[in-house]
Formats: structure tokens, C-alpha cells, sequence
């Protein structure tokens, strides 16, 4: 039983849902304010960096949270899209 609940618990989407509620955009809307920050954050840091290494690592961690950001986005401009072409479709009916 307890195998089985871990199972579970690890399986992950392989695309988003069909419909996004409330709480969930929500949610989506706190990540990209999360992402967004920690890219400039770590682009701050990067340029008030004096070791080059570092500075490079810094850079690496901001465009992880940018291309974060981007995926997020496009998550919600492709449902954005879907709705819209369900409400036309249903206004056609």
C-alpha cells in the first residue's frame, strides 16, 4: 500500500489539463513572479561579481529561471488560446 502511494505520488503530467482553475492560475501567476525575480536576482548578482566563475554560474541560474519563466507563459498562452477558440466554437453553435 505504501509502495503504491509513492508510486503515485511521483508520476508526473505529461501535459497540462484541459482546464485551469482559479487557485491554479494563481499558483502560475506566484511561479512566474518567482522566476522573475530569481533571474534578476541572480543577473544583479552576476554583474557585482568579481570572480569569473562564479559570474558564469550566476548568469547559468538566471537564464534556467528565464527559460522557466518562458515555458510557464506559453503554458498559459496555449489555454488562454484554447479557450478562446472553445467559447467562439460554442457562440457558432
Amino acid at each position: 500500500m505504501q509502495q503504491q502511494n509513492m508510486q503515485q505520488q511521483q508520476t508526473m503530467m505529461q501535459q497540462p489539463p484541459s482546464i485551469v482553475t482559479t487557485k491554479d492560475q494563481l499558483y502560475l501567476t506566484d511561479m512566474l513572479s518567482w522566476n522573475l525575480l530569481a533571474m534578476k536576482k541572480a543577473h544583479f548578482f552576476a554583474s557585482q561579481c568579481q570572480n569569473q566563475d562564479v559570474k558564469n554560474q550566476l548568469e547559468k541560474v538566471g537564464q534556467m529561471h528565464h527559460q522557466h519563466y518562458q515555458r510557464i507563459l506559453s503554458h498559459l498562452q496555449t489555454q488562454q488560446q484554447q479557450q478562446q477558440q472553445q467559447a467562439t466554437g460554442s457562440q457558432l453553435q
